[in-house]
């Protein structure tokens, strides 16, 4: 029988040797009209709807992005505004920007990462939705604090 992990850097190192993450593989939002926000998320965010599970006997809906899931959870109320949010990846922030403000969605401006052009929008609910283009790859060195 192994000793018990005394510090919780050593808990972390023995559960990495016990389980391997790959990725993150969906993302739950919290909706309170479903056909709205599947109006949304299909139509303007171009996310492409897929069945929901077969043993699911309730309203959700799910949408396919490369190998990731959004699912859509309906809810009688919102949210409450948070920081809390799901970002995508675009290939040209500026483009992106334009087609939202085509369309009428608000844009907002952030604090800036090095290295990326991003903004956020909200989905109908008032989600948060960051869109962010990487100009190159993220460094955790040149982020370093000083």
């Amino acid at each position: 029988m192994s000793a018990k992990p005394e510090t919780p850097l050593e808990a972390a190192q023995e559960l990495s040797h016990a389980v391997c993450f790959t990725g993150i593989h969906h993302c739950s939002v919290v909706v309170t009209d479903v056909e709205r926000a599947r109006r949304f998320y299909r139509d303007l965010l171009g996310l492409k709807p897929i069945h929901k599970p077969r043993t699911f006997a309730f309203e959700v809906a799910w949408f396919e992005l490369g190998d990731d899931q959004v699912h859509l959870i309906p809810r009688e109320q919102a949210d409450s505004v948070s920081p809390r949010h799901l970002a995508l990846h675009v290939e040209d922030a500026k483009t992106a920007r334009r087609y939202f403000a085509a369309r009428g969605v608000e844009t907002t401006e952030t604090t800036p990462i090095p290295g990326a052009d991003r903004f956020f929008i909200q989905d109908p609910d008032g989600n948060r939705i960051e869109c962010i283009q990487w100009l190159r790859p993220y460094s955790s060195e040149e982020n370093a604090p000083a």
